[in-house]
């Protein structure tokens, strides 16, 4: 499990400064945005609070005398709240003689303070002194053999250290109150610390993060340096975080935007500073810098009157001014490649003023005009006709500055130039004004929909508000945005595309071709430290120790809570429908048990359905017909079940359905379209090749679970595709409705109704449905030994899965499994995690689990997975097959893992179109209750007798099927023999082609 996910197409949530003083050019930004009326009100408490008259989210602001920023959004609909910890503090902050220091700090956050975390702080205090100022002795030498000796002093004193500290002790307590999504991320100008817990444990957890936050002590930092490194690593095993940093790089010469990454460079994570990172600490963590957000179920008086009395001991700071040079503006466009084995593409990158202003504005609707769910000017004009294999934008409004990114992949035997051309004119028909009024009007009416979707979740409303804080934005500007964007004309949006779009702007190509001079951080030899998992500092005894008021759990009662209508009389499909009376959005899904196991040819009918239409209305017009209507439409296809979904305002409902059905029944396809969509096809395949995530999880465990024939390799030749005609797909698509489904239904309308008008618009067959043969089935593999699959594939890193085919799917032992779970491999406070990473310093990502069947006749199948070095690559293996003969035996952690799964299950909610989903796969299982309740009433059952005996039956002493993808110049093939026999395997041989 990550602390931090930095990905180089996350549009980052970005924090606070001034505007004024960095214009992109000398003229003035116009920031004639519309703001919300502000309203005050008090709690009984006494705390003042603002608030947005009309706000969706009908959010609180307060402000703590010591400066602390408190935002809650009250959202009933269960008793569950997302939780986020801001610091207006990231990347862009960091020393440029130390970068990466706002990210390692994130890491150390987890590690306690000196009242947990430690069974003796005083002694421990005393060896993390000299590590400190060892770390600051090895940073000033520069002889190799004199750095040696230090980090050896280092790693002795460290484990010295280590005896004393209890790892993961804030895991466990975070986990043992209910939370979940545990986790952190840090980005260029903020740090994000995220919870979702149970809403009767809001005093455990501000008693828990308050205390995070007092006095955070930097323990186990060798060891979490060590998953830094690997972290670092996975970035230059990206082609695409390498092109994303160069294009950075390119577009902010002078800001830290570009200068510096947020892991930091290669150097400076060889040379870490245990006391610059403590000084980052205590100038950015501080109350007027930092923001507490909640969005769920709770009293807003009582929670702000908690926090208060919490939080009241921070003492705020000045916080330094950030300051920088501005950016020149270029005569002439900048082009830039990076070169490797992934897939190619090509971005374009466009540089901006940043929040609040109207510029930002426009770049918005802008955007939306380029690419919006699939209506966009890139999409239809280039992704639809098949011009490139795909074409989009994305954008980002930051505190500095904001950016525009155009992207596309090229189609076969197309140059990336090509594309790039093709992306600029579309550019410049906005520039021209080909688009109209209705468009943009159109937009916002889909930007409606989405806020009421994203509104719906405590996720969509926590992040929303932080994005707010952290840019720095005037909430009651933020919240007018749909206002603002509706009053924007035509001749706005061209007079700002030709002011701005410019050749000020940076290409880069990501081609395709052999790495050359593949970097990695070479990582000094550590010894392994003791986790000490059995002890218990008083702090977390006490947690444990307080009661949360009791909140009792909701399951799902499948034949009162879904109705279940028959259509046709009964002859046609089942209608299974909740009404939603939450807001006016619907959500219509017709669902086929058939898949690709059943007709190789229909994922191809179902992918051909994104470039054409019928005979009366073209693909191009029909998307834009179901865009005006404010709805999405989508086909999907697996191995086993077909999804055609429709979704959108219930006004649209019927004249949306209607839309659909003349769609499905009329489809309508042409020679070339198809030949350009088989191009695409067959293109895929080849990045598949360069994708080595496809080539792990797809094909090498496909290969280890069934051998050379099975789902992944079993597909249809070119030669086969290359003869199809549009007809024998336009036919799949025509009869689809045809064969025996379900049809579900989450909206504002009564079931009863919806059943009428389904009646009228989704027909049944005067014949009635045809009923689903079953598909083909693929042999599984027995396996006896231990076998080693080896895929040669230029990486830094090593990726390892194990695989096992366990027991016929059981029912029975659903408690014990999921139990054994979540103490054995599921989160980071779990065994796997505790000893590979947090002991052993072996791997950034590393997880196990006994994973249900998707099919009642497929097994029970056990799947371990560890990410690490090539170079400690046996060490690792080692490890995982140690845990694999024999379970650690950890009474604290299963308690805390019973308690997790406890609070879990007692304020988790099952909900809205959820139900429906739950429910089919209930049916496939042929089971009439909720499986969730199943486990929690049997929880208290389950010893640690029972997971010992359960990993001892299935785990200890078995054969495992070993899949390895690494670089064979950096694994030494000989020294895996040790753990069975080495099977080297190519790329075509695990996916088919």
């Amino acid at each position: 499990m990550q602390r931090s996910r930095p990905s180089y197409l996350l549009a980052l949530l970005l924090p606070l400064s001034l505007l004024s003083n960095l214009l992109l050019t000398a003229q003035k930004s116009d920031r004639t945005v519309p703001t919300a009326p502000w309203q005050t009100g008090t709690e009984e408490s006494g705390h003042t609070y603002r608030y947005l008259v009309d706000d969706p989210l009908d959010a609180r602001y307060y402000t703590l005398e010591n400066g602390l920023t408190v935002i809650l959004s009250v959202n009933n609909d269960e008793p569950r709240i997302q939780t986020l910890i801001a610091v207006r503090a990231g990347s862009k902050h960091d020393p440029a003689t130390n970068t990466g220091l706002a990210h390692y700090l994130e890491h150390m956050l987890f590690k306690g303070t000196d009242t947990y975390g430690s069974s003796d702080w005083a002694k421990e205090q005393r060896e993390l002194i000299v590590v400190e100022n060892l770390y600051e002795e090895y940073n000033r030498a520069t002889d190799p053999a004199e750095r040696k000796r230090i980090y050896r002093a280092i790693d002795s004193v460290s484990g010295v250290a280590a005896t004393y500290a209890i790892a993961n002790e804030y895991d466990r307590m975070i986990g043992m109150i209910g939370a979940s999504g545990t986790n952190a991320f840090t980005s260029t100008e903020q740090t994000v610390y995220v919870n979702d817990i149970p809403s009767n444990q809001i005093d455990r957890w501000l008693t828990i993060e308050a205390e995070r936050f007092r006095a955070p002590v930097f323990r186990l930092f060798h060891t979490e340096l060590e998953a830094v490194y690997e972290e670092k690593n996975r970035s230059l095993d990206s082609d695409g975080s390498k092109a994303w940093e160069g294009l950075m790089a390119e577009l902010f010469r002078n800001h830290p935007y570009g200068t510096q990454t947020t892991i930091g460079t290669i150097e400076h994570l060889k040379n870490p500073s245990l006391a610059e990172i403590r000084k980052y600490y205590d100038r950015y963590y501080v109350p007027n810098n930092m923001a507490i957000i909640m969005a769920g179920d709770f009293d807003p008086g009582e929670v702000i009157a908690t926090i208060d009395e919490k939080f009241s001991y921070m003492e705020p700071k000045e916080v330094p001014t950030f300051t920088f040079a501005p950016e020149a503006k270029r005569s002439a466009p900048v082009e830039l490649e990076v070169v490797g084995p992934e897939a190619e593409e090509v971005m374009i990158a466009f540089r901006f003023p940043g929040r609040d202003t109207k510029e930002a504005l426009l770049l918005k609707m802008t955007d939306l005009l380029l690419a919006y769910k699939g209506a966009g000017m890139l999409e239809l004009n280039l992704t639809q006709r098949q011009k490139v294999k795909s074409a989009s934008s994305f954008f980002d409004i930051s505190e500095d500055y904001s950016y525009h990114i155009l992207y596309g992949e090229p189609g076969s035997d197309q140059d990336l130039e090509d594309v790039k051309d093709l992306m600029l004119e579309e550019l410049d028909r906005i520039k021209q004004g080909e688009f109209d009024q209705e468009k943009m009007s159109a937009i916002v009416r889909n930007l409606k929909v989405d806020e009421l979707n994203r509104y719906r979740g405590n996720g969509g409303r926590a992040y929303s508000l932080l994005n707010t804080f952290v840019v720095g934005g005037d909430p009651a500007r933020a919240m007018m945005e749909l206002t603002a964007l509706s009053r924007l004309r035509k001749q706005d949006v061209v007079d700002f595309a030709n002011r701005w779009y410019t050749d000020d702007y940076v290409v880069m190509y990501k081609r395709e071709g052999e790495r050359d001079g593949t970097l990695s951080v070479e990582k000094p030899e550590i010894t392994p430290v003791s986790v000490n998992r059995e002890a218990t500092s008083p702090f977390v005894r006490k947690i444990a120790d307080t009661k949360a008021p009791a909140i009792a759990p909701s399951f799902i009662d499948y034949n009162n809570d879904i109705a279940k209508i028959g259509l046709a009389g009964g002859k046609g499909p089942q209608l299974l429908a909740i009404e939603n009376e939450q807001d006016d959005l619907f959500e219509l899904y017709y669902v086929f048990d058939m898949g690709s196991e059943n007709d190789r040819l229909l994922p191809y009918a179902v992918d051909y359905l994104e470039y054409i239409g019928t005979e009366s209305i073209p693909a191009d017009e029909l998307r834009k017909r179901f865009f005006n209507l404010g709805c999405s439409y989508n086909v999907s296809s697996g191995r086993d079940q077909v999804y055609v979904s429709l979704s959108g305002p219930q006004e649209s409902f019927e004249e949306g359905v209607r839309l659909f059905e003349e769609f499905l029944e009329n489809a309508e396809g042409d020679d070339e379209s198809l030949e350009g969509m088989v191009d695409l096809v067959l293109q895929e395949r080849e990045n598949a090749k360069a994708d080595k995530g496809a080539i792990l999880f797809s094909g090498l465990w496909n290969y280890a679970t069934f051998g050379p024939e099975n789902p992944t390799t079993d597909i249809v030749s070119e030669d086969d595709l290359e003869e199809l005609d549009p007809d024998d797909l336009t036919d799949k698509i025509r009869s689809l409705n045809g064969w025996e489904h379900r049809v579900l239904y989450y909206g504002p309308l009564a079931p009863t109704e919806v059943a009428r008008t389904l009646e009228r618009l989704h027909p049944t067959p005067s014949t009635g449905l045809r009923p689903i043969t079953p598909g083909k089935s693929y042999a599984r593999k027995s396996i006896d030994r231990n076998t080693i699959y080896f895929v040669d594939f230029d990486m830094v890193q090593a990726e390892v899965l194990w695989l096992r085919d366990a027991e016929p799917y059981n029912p029975e032992n659903i408690a014990v499994r999921t139990l054994f779970n979540e103490y054995f491999g599921g989160g980071m406070s779990s065994i796997v995690f505790q000893e590979i990473r947090e002991s052993k310093a072996l791997a950034y990502s590393t997880f196990s689990g006994y994973r249900s069947p998707n099919k009642p006749t497929d097994p029970h199948v056990i799947m371990s997975y560890v990410g690490a070095q090539a170079d400690k690559l046996t060490s690792a293996i080692t490890a995982m097959n140690e845990l694999h003969d024999e379970l650690p035996q950890a009474d604290g952690n299963l308690t805390a893992a019973r308690e997790a799964l406890r609070n879990k299950y007692e304020t988790e909610r099952t909900i809205r179109s959820a139900i429906l989903f739950n429910y089919l796969t209930a049916q496939k299982f042929n089971q009439e209750y909720d499986s969730r309740q199943r486990v929690y009433d049997n929880l208290d059952n389950v010893k640690l007798t029972d997971l010992t005996t359960f990993h001892a039956e299935r785990y200890a002493g078995m054969p495992y099927a070993i899949c390895i993808i690494g670089s064979e110049d950096m694994i030494d093939l000989e020294a895996l023999e040790e753990f069975g026999e080495v099977v080297e395997l190519s790329i075509e041989d695990v996916l088919g082609y």
